[in-house]
């Protein structure tokens, strides 16, 4: 497995090593031991989720304020554009964010650290998305911000407009949104 470091310095993308032939291709998607070699973070992931969207559904930008979850996500069908916004208030990249197209073609992974907010746009007629999450769903403590926050000013590759969630569509500024300190 490969790592290659984004503009964020702990967002991180993580390409597997595929081996392929005739019938067919075999990586492994998760090793604990590698995963902190590369990265750096050792982490107990303890909840997988696994999402089918359809085309131009945009779903984000989540992220619990207390018990935040770090998130390794990767693609098995279709294509996503994927990004994560760091909302750490202490940090010097706070309020930026990277994006990045993960498909089932390229097997590609993001790390996602507790931190940061997180978001995908669905690119392909579906996709199926899985994460790892590093800590449970916590409903009373998810916040959302709005995808198209004028400061944070995130380029999504939007053809049409998306489909979100009544709640996605409710998202707070990110001016306004409670963050980590």
């Amino acid at each position: 497995m490969d790592v290659a470091k984004t503009d964020l310095p702990d967002v991180l993308i993580l390409d597997p090593e595929v081996f392929g032939d005739e019938r067919g291709f075999f990586f492994e998607s998760y090793n604990a031991r590698r995963f902190e070699e590369l990265t750096g973070a050792r982490v107990d992931f303890v909840q997988d989720n696994h999402s089918r969207s359809e085309r131009n559904v945009l779903r984000g930008l989540h992220y619990q304020i207390r018990r935040p979850q770090g998130k390794l996500v990767r693609v098995i069908a279709g294509v996503v554009f994927d990004v994560a916004v760091d909302i750490r208030r202490s940090s010097p990249s706070f309020g930026r964010w990277v994006g990045t197209q993960l498909s089932a073609a390229n097997k590609r992974q993001l790390w996602v650290p507790p931190g940061y907010a997180h978001g995908f746009l669905v690119l392909s007629d579906t996709a199926e998305v899985l994460y790892k999450a590093t800590d449970y769903w916590a409903p009373e403590h998810e916040r959302c911000i709005r995808w198209d926050d004028p400061q944070l000013a995130v380029e999504w590759p939007v053809q049409a407009t998306p489909l979100l969630s009544s709640r996605d569509a409710k998202g707070t500024l990110f001016s306004g949104a409670e963050v980590f300190d």
